[in-house]
Protein backbone atom coordinates (compact mmCIF):
# COMPACT_ATOMS: atom_id res chain seq x y z
CA UNK A 1 0.00 0.00 0.00
CA UNK A 2 1.33 2.96 -1.10
CA UNK A 3 1.98 5.89 1.62
CA UNK A 4 1.23 9.79 1.18
CA UNK A 5 4.65 10.48 2.09
CA UNK A 6 5.95 8.72 -1.16
CA UNK A 7 3.27 10.66 -3.22
CA UNK A 8 5.65 13.46 -3.71
CA UNK A 9 8.70 11.32 -5.07
CA UNK A 10 6.57 9.35 -7.47
CA UNK A 11 5.23 12.92 -8.97
CA UNK A 12 8.81 14.29 -9.08
CA UNK A 13 9.95 10.97 -10.79
CA UNK A 14 7.24 11.49 -13.35
CA UNK A 15 8.38 15.28 -13.74
CA UNK A 16 11.55 14.19 -14.56
CA UNK A 17 10.86 11.62 -17.53
CA UNK A 18 9.45 14.41 -19.10
CA UNK A 19 12.25 16.66 -19.24
CA UNK A 20 14.95 13.93 -19.91
CA UNK A 21 13.10 12.77 -22.87
CA UNK A 22 16.12 14.30 -25.43
CA UNK A 23 18.00 12.27 -23.86
CA UNK A 24 16.05 9.54 -24.26
CA UNK A 25 15.45 10.44 -27.87
CA UNK A 26 19.17 10.54 -28.26
CA UNK A 27 19.69 6.94 -26.97
CA UNK A 28 16.93 5.78 -29.51
CA UNK A 29 19.52 7.27 -32.46
CA UNK A 30 22.87 5.11 -30.88
CA UNK A 31 20.61 2.07 -30.72
CA UNK A 32 19.01 2.19 -34.16
CA UNK A 33 19.01 -0.69 -35.64
CA UNK A 34 18.76 -1.28 -39.81
CA UNK A 35 17.98 -4.09 -42.32
CA UNK A 36 20.95 -5.91 -43.64
CA UNK A 37 23.11 -5.89 -40.44
CA UNK A 38 23.84 -2.35 -41.86
CA UNK A 39 25.63 -0.31 -39.26
CA UNK A 40 26.76 3.57 -39.08
CA UNK A 41 29.79 5.59 -37.36
CA UNK A 42 27.20 8.32 -36.07
CA UNK A 43 23.94 10.01 -35.77
CA UNK A 44 22.47 13.07 -34.68
CA UNK A 45 18.38 13.35 -33.84
CA UNK A 46 17.24 16.33 -35.52
CA UNK A 47 15.84 18.89 -33.45
CA UNK A 48 12.29 18.73 -35.51
CA UNK A 49 9.60 16.04 -37.49
CA UNK A 50 11.52 13.35 -35.28
CA UNK A 51 13.91 12.77 -37.52
CA UNK A 52 17.51 11.16 -37.22
CA UNK A 53 20.49 10.76 -39.55
CA UNK A 54 23.10 8.26 -39.49
CA UNK A 55 26.35 7.73 -41.42
CA UNK A 56 29.58 6.84 -42.32
CA UNK A 57 32.01 8.96 -43.31
CA UNK A 58 35.05 7.71 -45.72
CA UNK A 59 37.93 10.52 -45.77
CA UNK A 60 39.63 8.10 -48.13
CA UNK A 61 37.17 9.11 -51.02
CA UNK A 62 34.99 11.93 -49.62
CA UNK A 63 31.98 10.15 -49.60
CA UNK A 64 29.10 9.12 -46.84
CA UNK A 65 27.00 6.48 -46.16
CA UNK A 66 23.77 7.98 -45.18
CA UNK A 67 20.28 6.20 -43.28
CA UNK A 68 17.98 9.01 -42.89
CA UNK A 69 15.00 7.89 -41.04
CA UNK A 70 11.57 10.00 -39.87
CA UNK A 71 8.07 8.54 -38.84
CA UNK A 72 4.87 8.77 -41.60
CA UNK A 73 2.11 6.70 -42.04
CA UNK A 74 1.62 4.97 -45.57
CA UNK A 75 -0.13 7.96 -46.81
CA UNK A 76 3.14 10.28 -45.97
CA UNK A 77 6.79 10.91 -47.61
CA UNK A 78 9.72 12.01 -46.25
CA UNK A 79 12.81 13.70 -47.30
CA UNK A 80 16.73 14.45 -46.21
CA UNK A 81 19.14 15.98 -48.90
CA UNK A 82 21.69 18.88 -48.68
CA UNK A 83 21.95 22.53 -50.40
CA UNK A 84 25.38 22.66 -51.65
CA UNK A 85 25.12 26.71 -51.71
CA UNK A 86 22.72 27.69 -48.73
CA UNK A 87 21.26 26.85 -45.59
CA UNK A 88 17.86 26.49 -46.81
CA UNK A 89 15.10 24.44 -48.81
CA UNK A 90 15.21 26.45 -52.20
CA UNK A 91 18.67 25.03 -53.98
CA UNK A 92 19.01 21.80 -52.83
CA UNK A 93 18.96 18.33 -53.68
CA UNK A 94 17.13 15.37 -52.04
CA UNK A 95 15.84 12.23 -51.89
CA UNK A 96 12.12 11.62 -51.29
CA UNK A 97 10.56 8.22 -49.80
CA UNK A 98 7.36 7.61 -50.11
CA UNK A 99 4.92 4.28 -51.32
CA UNK A 100 2.45 3.76 -54.16
CA UNK A 101 -0.74 2.29 -54.63
CA UNK A 102 0.48 -1.25 -54.49
CA UNK A 103 2.59 -0.08 -50.83
CA UNK A 104 5.88 -0.35 -52.98
CA UNK A 105 8.32 1.77 -51.56
CA UNK A 106 10.53 3.95 -53.50
CA UNK A 107 13.27 7.09 -53.50
CA UNK A 108 12.96 10.21 -55.59
CA UNK A 109 15.88 12.06 -56.58
CA UNK A 110 14.85 15.71 -57.22
CA UNK A 111 16.28 18.99 -56.90
CA UNK A 112 14.24 21.63 -54.83
CA UNK A 113 15.06 25.10 -57.56
CA UNK A 114 12.84 26.84 -56.05
CA UNK A 115 10.46 26.47 -53.11
CA UNK A 116 6.84 27.84 -54.79
CA UNK A 117 7.40 25.24 -57.80
CA UNK A 118 9.66 22.67 -56.75
CA UNK A 119 10.52 20.56 -59.35
CA UNK A 120 10.13 16.93 -58.56
CA UNK A 121 10.82 15.27 -61.38
CA UNK A 122 13.42 12.84 -61.18
CA UNK A 123 16.66 14.15 -61.95
CA UNK A 124 20.72 14.12 -61.56
CA UNK A 125 21.59 15.46 -57.91
CA UNK A 126 24.26 18.64 -57.68
CA UNK A 127 26.70 15.83 -55.65
CA UNK A 128 27.63 12.52 -56.50
CA UNK A 129 25.45 9.89 -55.65
CA UNK A 130 27.52 6.43 -56.33
CA UNK A 131 25.65 3.92 -55.68
CA UNK A 132 21.38 3.74 -55.61
CA UNK A 133 19.54 4.63 -53.27
CA UNK A 134 17.16 2.37 -51.25
CA UNK A 135 14.39 2.48 -48.87
CA UNK A 136 12.74 0.52 -46.10
CA UNK A 137 9.47 1.13 -44.36
CA UNK A 138 8.39 -0.35 -41.13
CA UNK A 139 7.23 0.04 -38.07
CA UNK A 140 5.68 3.36 -38.87
CA UNK A 141 9.22 5.16 -40.38
CA UNK A 142 10.49 5.21 -43.52
CA UNK A 143 14.87 4.81 -43.73
CA UNK A 144 16.48 6.34 -47.06
CA UNK A 145 19.92 4.85 -47.65
CA UNK A 146 22.50 6.91 -49.99
CA UNK A 147 26.00 7.03 -50.57
CA UNK A 148 26.60 10.39 -51.59
CA UNK A 149 30.15 12.45 -52.57
CA UNK A 150 30.06 15.59 -50.03
CA UNK A 151 29.38 18.60 -52.27
CA UNK A 152 32.85 20.77 -52.49
CA UNK A 153 34.80 17.67 -50.79
CA UNK A 154 34.27 19.23 -47.58
CA UNK A 155 32.52 17.56 -44.33
CA UNK A 156 30.62 20.98 -43.47
CA UNK A 157 27.27 20.56 -45.41
CA UNK A 158 23.65 22.50 -45.65
CA UNK A 159 21.29 19.47 -45.01
CA UNK A 160 17.46 19.71 -45.36
CA UNK A 161 14.64 17.32 -44.13
CA UNK A 162 10.95 17.18 -44.69
CA UNK A 163 7.94 15.37 -44.56
CA UNK A 164 4.30 15.78 -45.55
CA UNK A 165 1.19 13.60 -47.04
CA UNK A 166 0.41 11.99 -50.40
CA UNK A 167 -2.65 12.82 -52.71
CA UNK A 168 -3.67 10.10 -55.36
CA UNK A 169 0.15 8.79 -55.10
CA UNK A 170 1.39 12.59 -56.20
CA UNK A 171 3.37 14.44 -53.20
CA UNK A 172 1.78 17.31 -51.69
CA UNK A 173 3.73 20.41 -50.46
CA UNK A 174 4.47 19.80 -46.67
CA UNK A 175 2.86 22.17 -43.95
CA UNK A 176 4.25 25.18 -42.78
CA UNK A 177 4.36 24.32 -38.92
CA UNK A 178 6.85 25.55 -37.24
CA UNK A 179 8.76 22.24 -37.31
CA UNK A 180 8.75 21.64 -40.83
CA UNK A 181 9.80 25.40 -41.40
CA UNK A 182 12.77 25.00 -39.13
CA UNK A 183 14.02 21.87 -40.49
CA UNK A 184 17.49 22.75 -41.90
CA UNK A 185 20.83 22.76 -40.14
CA UNK A 186 24.34 22.95 -40.92
CA UNK A 187 26.48 19.81 -40.32
CA UNK A 188 29.82 18.38 -40.29
CA UNK A 189 29.93 14.52 -41.61
CA UNK A 190 33.15 14.31 -39.68
CA UNK A 191 32.71 15.47 -35.79
CA UNK A 192 29.09 15.19 -35.72
CA UNK A 193 28.43 18.89 -34.27
CA UNK A 194 25.64 20.36 -36.22
CA UNK A 195 23.86 23.97 -36.28
CA UNK A 196 20.80 25.29 -37.33
CA UNK A 197 19.47 28.65 -39.03
CA UNK A 198 16.23 28.51 -36.82
CA UNK A 199 18.30 27.27 -32.97
CA UNK A 200 17.03 29.98 -31.54
CA UNK A 201 13.60 30.31 -31.95
CA UNK A 202 13.01 26.36 -32.72
CA UNK A 203 14.96 26.61 -28.74
CA UNK A 204 12.22 29.08 -27.43
CA UNK A 205 9.24 26.89 -28.59
CA UNK A 206 10.93 23.60 -26.97
CA UNK A 207 11.26 25.53 -23.86
CA UNK A 208 7.30 26.86 -24.23
CA UNK A 209 6.50 23.77 -24.71
CA UNK A 210 8.25 22.43 -21.33
CA UNK A 211 6.62 25.02 -19.31
CA UNK A 212 3.67 24.49 -20.37
CA UNK A 213 3.65 20.83 -19.87
CA UNK A 214 5.32 20.93 -16.41
CA UNK A 215 3.18 23.71 -15.15
CA UNK A 216 -0.06 22.69 -16.52
CA UNK A 217 0.53 19.22 -17.21
CA UNK A 218 2.33 17.77 -13.79
CA UNK A 219 2.27 20.85 -11.20
CA UNK A 220 -1.47 21.53 -11.51
CA UNK A 221 -2.42 17.85 -11.00
CA UNK A 222 -0.47 16.75 -8.51
CA UNK A 223 -1.40 19.91 -6.36
CA UNK A 224 -5.38 18.55 -7.30
CA UNK A 225 -4.62 15.15 -5.74
CA UNK A 226 -2.33 16.36 -2.62
CA UNK A 227 -5.90 18.33 -1.54
CA UNK A 228 -8.11 15.61 -2.66
CA UNK A 229 -6.53 12.96 -0.33
CA UNK A 230 -3.80 13.86 2.11
CA UNK A 231 -6.30 16.08 3.52
CA UNK A 232 -7.91 12.88 4.41
CA UNK A 233 -4.61 11.62 6.55
CA UNK A 234 -4.55 13.74 10.19
CA UNK A 235 -0.89 13.33 10.14
CA UNK A 236 -0.86 15.21 6.60
CA UNK A 237 -2.89 18.56 8.42
CA UNK A 238 -1.99 21.74 7.60
CA UNK A 239 0.66 20.41 5.52
CA UNK A 240 -1.15 19.12 2.56
CA UNK A 241 -2.80 22.44 2.54
CA UNK A 242 0.87 24.36 2.26
CA UNK A 243 1.80 21.54 -0.61
CA UNK A 244 -1.95 21.79 -2.61
CA UNK A 245 -0.52 25.95 -2.18
CA UNK A 246 2.60 25.62 -3.61
CA UNK A 247 2.09 23.49 -6.25
CA UNK A 248 -0.81 25.72 -7.71
CA UNK A 249 1.28 29.00 -7.73
CA UNK A 250 4.58 27.07 -8.75
CA UNK A 251 2.22 25.62 -11.55
CA UNK A 252 0.47 28.90 -12.08
CA UNK A 253 3.76 31.28 -12.11
CA UNK A 254 5.48 28.79 -14.90
CA UNK A 255 2.53 28.44 -16.63
CA UNK A 256 1.38 32.30 -17.11
CA UNK A 257 5.67 32.55 -18.41
CA UNK A 258 4.71 29.72 -20.56
CA UNK A 259 1.64 31.16 -22.04
CA UNK A 260 3.56 34.80 -22.39
CA UNK A 261 6.01 32.73 -24.55
CA UNK A 262 3.72 31.55 -26.41
CA UNK A 263 2.11 34.95 -27.56
CA UNK A 264 5.19 36.13 -28.21
CA UNK A 265 6.29 32.99 -30.75
CA UNK A 266 2.54 33.43 -32.17
CA UNK A 267 2.87 37.03 -33.18
CA UNK A 268 6.43 36.19 -34.89
CA UNK A 269 5.07 33.71 -37.25
CA UNK A 270 3.25 36.16 -39.40
CA UNK A 271 0.39 33.70 -41.08
CA UNK A 272 1.09 31.07 -38.88
CA UNK A 273 -1.96 29.80 -36.25
CA UNK A 274 -2.93 27.10 -34.61
CA UNK A 275 -6.36 28.78 -33.05
CA UNK A 276 -7.67 25.94 -31.09
CA UNK A 277 -4.24 25.54 -28.95
CA UNK A 278 -4.60 29.10 -29.13
CA UNK A 279 -7.89 29.69 -28.11
CA UNK A 280 -7.44 27.00 -24.96
CA UNK A 281 -4.28 28.26 -23.75
CA UNK A 282 -6.48 31.53 -23.24
CA UNK A 283 -8.92 29.61 -22.06
CA UNK A 284 -6.87 28.06 -19.46
CA UNK A 285 -4.99 31.27 -18.11
CA UNK A 286 -8.32 32.76 -17.41
CA UNK A 287 -10.42 29.88 -16.00
CA UNK A 288 -6.51 29.63 -13.65
CA UNK A 289 -6.40 33.48 -12.89
CA UNK A 290 -10.22 33.07 -11.64
CA UNK A 291 -8.82 30.38 -8.92
CA UNK A 292 -5.97 32.70 -8.16
CA UNK A 293 -8.15 35.71 -7.58
CA UNK A 294 -10.63 32.98 -5.71
CA UNK A 295 -8.36 32.49 -2.75
CA UNK A 296 -8.97 35.90 -1.82
CA UNK A 297 -12.61 35.34 -1.51
CA UNK A 298 -12.67 32.09 0.08
CA UNK A 299 -15.60 32.62 2.70
CA UNK A 300 -14.87 30.16 6.58
CA UNK A 301 -15.68 26.57 6.80
CA UNK A 302 -18.73 27.28 8.78
CA UNK A 303 -20.35 30.08 6.55
CA UNK A 304 -23.17 29.00 4.97
CA UNK A 305 -21.44 29.81 1.33
CA UNK A 306 -18.74 27.63 1.62
CA UNK A 307 -20.34 25.28 -0.29
CA UNK A 308 -21.15 27.01 -3.35
CA UNK A 309 -17.05 28.10 -2.97
CA UNK A 310 -15.87 24.55 -3.00
CA UNK A 311 -17.96 23.66 -5.87
CA UNK A 312 -17.18 26.51 -7.76
CA UNK A 313 -13.04 25.66 -6.62
CA UNK A 314 -13.66 22.38 -8.18
CA UNK A 315 -15.03 22.55 -11.02
CA UNK A 316 -13.24 25.34 -12.35
CA UNK A 317 -9.77 23.43 -11.07
CA UNK A 318 -10.57 20.19 -12.97
CA UNK A 319 -11.77 22.05 -16.45
CA UNK A 320 -8.36 23.61 -16.13
CA UNK A 321 -6.99 20.31 -15.36
CA UNK A 322 -9.19 18.66 -18.77
CA UNK A 323 -8.19 21.25 -20.97
CA UNK A 324 -4.54 21.81 -20.16
CA UNK A 325 -3.92 17.74 -20.94
CA UNK A 326 -5.96 18.31 -24.36
CA UNK A 327 -3.79 21.67 -25.02
CA UNK A 328 -0.58 19.71 -24.18
CA UNK A 329 -0.94 17.20 -26.76
CA UNK A 330 -2.11 19.88 -29.83
CA UNK A 331 0.90 21.44 -28.76
CA UNK A 332 2.45 18.24 -29.52
CA UNK A 333 1.00 18.25 -32.96
CA UNK A 334 1.83 21.62 -33.51
CA UNK A 335 5.66 21.20 -32.57
CA UNK A 336 5.84 17.73 -34.39
CA UNK A 337 8.77 17.56 -31.58
CA UNK A 338 11.09 14.10 -30.99
CA UNK A 339 9.05 11.39 -29.98
CA UNK A 340 10.51 10.77 -26.24
CA UNK A 341 8.74 14.15 -25.61
CA UNK A 342 4.74 12.85 -26.16
CA UNK A 343 5.90 9.42 -25.43
CA UNK A 344 6.84 10.84 -21.75
CA UNK A 345 4.20 12.90 -21.28
CA UNK A 346 1.55 9.61 -21.96
CA UNK A 347 3.90 8.21 -18.80
CA UNK A 348 3.64 11.22 -16.52
CA UNK A 349 -0.77 11.05 -17.46
CA UNK A 350 -0.24 7.60 -16.50
CA UNK A 351 1.70 7.48 -13.39
CA UNK A 352 -0.61 10.90 -12.46
CA UNK A 353 -4.02 8.47 -12.88
CA UNK A 354 -2.16 5.46 -11.49
CA UNK A 355 -1.52 7.65 -8.08
CA UNK A 356 -5.10 8.92 -7.90
CA UNK A 357 -6.82 5.52 -8.68
CA UNK A 358 -4.53 4.44 -5.73
CA UNK A 359 -5.04 7.16 -3.25
CA UNK A 360 -9.04 6.87 -4.20
CA UNK A 361 -8.64 3.04 -3.08
CA UNK A 362 -6.80 4.08 0.50
CA UNK A 363 -8.52 7.19 1.15
CA UNK A 364 -12.19 5.98 0.72
CA UNK A 365 -12.29 4.02 3.39
CA UNK A 366 -11.21 6.21 6.01
CA UNK A 367 -13.07 9.52 4.93
CA UNK A 368 -16.68 6.83 5.00
CA UNK A 369 -15.07 5.98 8.78
CA UNK A 370 -14.82 9.63 9.64
CA UNK A 371 -18.04 10.88 8.36
CA UNK A 372 -19.89 7.83 10.42
CA UNK A 373 -17.63 8.83 13.52
CA UNK A 374 -18.82 12.91 12.87
CA UNK A 375 -22.40 11.95 12.38
CA UNK A 376 -22.28 9.71 15.67
CA UNK A 377 -20.42 12.65 17.44
CA UNK A 378 -23.24 14.65 16.47
CA UNK A 379 -26.23 11.85 17.13
CA UNK A 380 -24.67 11.79 20.68
CA UNK A 381 -24.10 15.84 21.32
CA UNK A 382 -28.08 15.64 20.11
CA UNK A 383 -29.26 12.96 22.58
CA UNK A 384 -27.31 14.79 25.31
CA UNK A 385 -28.75 18.10 24.30
CA UNK A 386 -32.46 16.51 24.77
CA UNK A 387 -32.00 14.81 27.86
CA UNK A 388 -30.54 18.27 29.64
CA UNK A 389 -33.52 19.74 28.28
CA UNK A 390 -35.81 17.19 29.34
Amino acid sequence: MARPGHTAWLLLGAAAMLLLAPAATAQDCLSATFSGGRTFGRCNSMPTLGASLHWTYHPENGTADVAFRARSGTDGWVGWGINPGRLGMAGSSVFIASQDGSGTASVLMANLDSTTSPNLQPATLKFGVPVAPSVDYSGGAYTIFATIALPGNTTQQNTVWQAGSLSGGSIQPHPLAPANLASTQRLDFLSGSSTGVSNSRLHRRNIHGVLNAVAWGILIPTGAIIARYLRVFESADPAWFYLHIACQCSGYILGVAGWGLGLKLGSESVGITYQPHRNIGIAIFCLATLQVFALLLRPDKKNKYRLYWNIYHHSVGYSVIILSAINIFKGFDALKPASGYKTAYIVVLATLGGIALCLEAITWPIAIRKRRRAADKQASNGTAGWQQGA
